[in-house]
This record gives structure tokens, C-alpha cells and sequence, in this order.
């Protein structure tokens, strides 16, 4: 069968217009490259956490207490005796995991339901999109906390929670690309040619959708850390002695004057991490827009 040809058809690619398309918009938005510096070092230091710590993030030694950072604790200690070090890099482990998990969970919810709604339409379109809009209908920490409020506590519940309430704006924008993608003439011409729905699905639409979807995401992962941290913060997420980084804010905030250390520095590495992927997420929607290309 021959390929088909369309203004955006991903059969009619070959690998080097793949690397076109995508890395090289990318690597031409400083913001983008500055993003995927800082969340390429969070990465390491996540999946080095048990090789750079120096001590156990979950020890409690009261001996150490609220001591300044030293030379046995490079961050000092909290009120426990926990090395903040170690916390803060195992807390930026379990911040990863959940924003990458949580939107993971969320972008295949939604891509599903956009990609039937889009392609089958009729009366099934319109239930799963009235199911989208009462999702959207309420904001995302107060969805996440109902749905903690029926889990229970835990990183799991957090991570599902967060998931659930990702899924409507997933949808709607497979929904939308997959309505526009459709219509066009390579599409219309595979039909007539008798390509299965699922070829021309993981062929023609998937591709054609991903720009959205991975700018979409880049937004929403850190939408999920700073969600994640702020419902720990108040006791409804993370439970202790788990190191997450809005438990040991709120650990900290009893003795913010007198060890500043214990919230400073992971609220300052929760900071970083959040300024890296939104400047991520700019630099993607900048490179990936159909309107920027070729600047």
C-alpha cells in the first residue's frame, strides 16, 4: 500500500524529519534548553538519592536536633534530628514520582475519552464530554481532596487523586486536535483507501496530537508537584516520616526563627524545580506551535 501523503502525516515522515520536527524547534528556545537543565539534574539527584545522601532521610536521632548546617549535616537538622539533606533529596524523588505518575495517570484517561468523543461523535461524544465538563467543574485541589477524602492518606491515594483531575483538560484537547486532525485531506483519503481505524489512529491521529499533549503535560506535571506539596503542607497527602518536601515545610514552620534551615531548603528546592518546568513548558509550547516554526 502506498504511503499517505498530508500536510502533517506522520506515515510520509521519515526519521530525520522526526528529528526536525521536534528537536530542533526545541533546542532553538533558550527557555526550553534552561528547563531541561534543571529538570535533567532534579532527575539525577532523584535517581541518585541513595548514592548522594549521606544520611538515612527517615532516622530520627533527637541528640542532633535543630542543628545548623555542619559538616556532618550539610542542611542541618530538624526538630527530629533528620538530616535535611537527605530529606530534601529523596523528597525530590518522591516529587518526580508523583507529577510524572499523576499526569501519566491522567493524560491516558484523558487521551482516551478525547480520541473516542472525537472520532465516534453522536450521543456517546456528548456523555463523555458532560463527563469532562463535571470534572473541570470543580478546581483541581478541591477534586483532589474529595477524592483523598474516599482513598484515604497515602502516595498512592495522592498520586490517583491528582490523576483523576487531570483528565478533563487531557480530553478536551485530544478532543479538540482530533476533531481538526480528521477532517483533513490525508485522513479522508486513508479511509477511502480501507486503512483500519487503528492504523490510521496510531499513524496519523496520535502523532498529530502529541505537540499538545506533551506541552500540556510539561504544565500539568508541575501543577501536580505544587498541588501535591500544598495538600502534604496540610496534613491530607503524604503521611510522616515520609520525606516530602511540603511535610518538612510544615515540620518547619514551628521553628522558622530560630532553625530557618528546616523549611528554607525545600521550599527553595520545591522553587527551582517548579521555575525549571514551567520554563520547560514555555519553551515547549514556543518550539512545538505550528505558528513558530521556522524562526
Amino acid at each position: 500500500m502506498s504511503e499517505i501523503s498530508g500536510p502533517r502525516s506522520a506515515a510520509s515522515c521519515p526519521q530525520q524529519a522526526w528529528i526536525k520536527r521536534w528537536w530542533v524547534p526545541i533546542r532553538r528556545q533558550p527557555s526550553a534548553i534552561a528547563g531541561l537543565l534543571i529538570v535533567g539534574a532534579y532527575l539525577l539527584m532523584a535517581v541518585c538519592a541513595p548514592f548522594l545522601a549521606t544520611h538515612d532521610p527517615i532516622l530520627q536521632d533527637f541528640s542532633v536536633a535543630l542543628q545548623p548546617p555542619n559538616g556532618e549535616h550539610w542542611l542541618g537538622t530538624d526538630s527530629f534530628g533528620q538530616d535535611v539533606y537527605s530529606r530534601v533529596l529523596y523528597g525530590a524523588r518522591l516529587a518526580l514520582w508523583i507529577g510524572f505518575a499523576s499526569v501519566s495517570l491522567g493524560l491516558l484517561g484523558g487521551m482516551s475519552i478525547g480520541l473516542i468523543a472525537g472520532l465516534v461523535g453522536g450521543p456517546i461524544e456528548w456523555a463523555l464530554m458532560r463527563l469532562v465538563d463535571s470534572i473541570l467543574a470543580f478546581p483541581e485541589i478541591i477534586l483532589a481532596m474529595a477524592f483523598i477524602a474516599v482513598l484515604g492518606l497515602g502516595v498512592e491515594n495522592l498520586i490517583y487523586a491528582l490523576g483523576v483531575s487531570f483528565i478533563g483538560p487531557f480530553a478536551r484537547i485530544v478532543r479538540s486536535d482530533v476533531l481538526q486532525v480528521k477532517a483533513l485531506p490525508f485522513i479522508e483519503a486513508a479511509q477511502l483507501m480501507g486503512v483500519s481505524s487503528w492504523r490510521i489512529i496510531l499513524r496519523h491521529l496520535l502523532p498529530n496530537v502529541m505537540s499538545s499533549l506533551l506541552v500540556q503535560a510539561g504544565i500539568r506535571i508541575s501543577t501536580a508537584i505544587l498541588l501535591a506539596s500544598g495538600l502534604s503542607f496540610f496534613g491530607i497527602g503524604v503521611v510522616p516520616p515520609t520525606p516530602d518536601w511540603g511535610l518538612i515545610i510544615a515540620e518547619g514552620r514551628g521553628f522558622i526563627t530560630m532553625a530557618p534551615w528546616i523549611s528554607g531548603f525545600p521550599g527553595a528546592a520545591l522553587a527551582i524545580l517548579l521555575i525549571g518546568l514551567t520554563l520547560l513548558g514555555d519553551g515547549l509550547r514556543n518550539a512545538l506551535n505550528p505558528n513558530s516554526e521556522g524562526r
